[in-house]
């Protein structure tokens, strides 16, 4: 397998971002104020949940939809919240379809570890724009994946659809 190296993730395993040090990434970005956004990737702030790019994407745009609550509990998750959740993740599919004009998305909550969630304390709804031939020979063969834009852009590109 190649190696890759990936300096920006140090600044998030610095932050307690590793979810093993028994922090929470999450609520690491909502306790602090909305001045670290940027720095943060954290797109949107609504009522009950935010919007934040994932720091390690699958495609190009990957976003997730985050509680402000800490919670692993879906079933328990108060409707308000849960309202805002799915809400905020149209919106998201609707100014991603918009801005980017993937053919197709995948939506979805990996809920436990054993279910492969990587913070599974603290709930998050993905959302993956996808393209034909997205998964080519790079990943499958070379064990690589290639995002063709850097998170700064989708930042901004993002940021300016959510609050507009």
């Amino acid at each position: 397998m190649e190696t890759k190296f990936t300096p920006w993730r140090m600044q998030y395993l610095k932050r307690g971002g590793n979810p093993t040090d028994g922090g929470c990434v999450f609520c690491a970005m909502t306790e602090e104020p909305p001045d670290h956004d940027v720095e943060n990737l954290v797109v949107y702030r609504g009522a009950h949940c935010f919007v934040v790019l994932n720091l390690f994407p699958y495609n190009t745009a990957h976003t997730m939809v985050v509680p402000y609550a800490h919670t692993a509990d879906f079933v328990g998750l108060d409707p308000v919240t849960t309202a805002e959740l799915f809400t905020l993740t149209q919106r998201c599919v609707a100014v991603l379809g918009a801005e980017y004009q993937p053919q197709g998305f995948n939506l979805g909550m990996n809920l436990g570890h054993t279910a492969g969630a990587g913070i599974a304390a603290h709930l998050h709804m993905h959302i993956v724009p996808r393209w034909e031939g997205d998964t080519n020979f790079m990943p499958i063969v070379g064990q690589t994946k290639l995002i063709p834009e850097t998170l700064e852009v989708t930042y901004g590109r993002l940021r300016a659809c959510l609050r507009g």
